[in-house]
């Protein structure tokens, strides 16, 4: 099963019982989605240092009502990019 994951790699992992207890319980998933779940959110959180690096090194021209304006002319069902 791949779930546009790209390419899927079989591993077996050790970790504490409690530790993964308490991930599935903030899941609600199995094993596999919970550990999926978690190299996900890793992977955002070093994305999210990278952005935070860029922050003041450009200039955002837009102000707030540029920006609820620019929303009125996308109807909900367009997806935005």
């Amino acid at each position: 099963m791949n779930a546009g994951m790209g390419e899927m790699r079989k591993i077996t992992v050790e970790v504490p019982e409690e530790i993964l207890k308490s991930a599935q319980d903030l899941t609600g998933e199995g094993v596999t989605e919970t550990v999926r779940t978690a190299l996900k959110t890793l992977a955002s959180i070093r994305a999210q240092r990278e952005f935070r690096k860029l922050r003041g090194s450009f200039k955002f021209s837009l102000d707030l009502d540029e920006l609820r304006e620019d929303r009125e002319l996308w109807p909900q069902s367009t997806p935005r990019r």
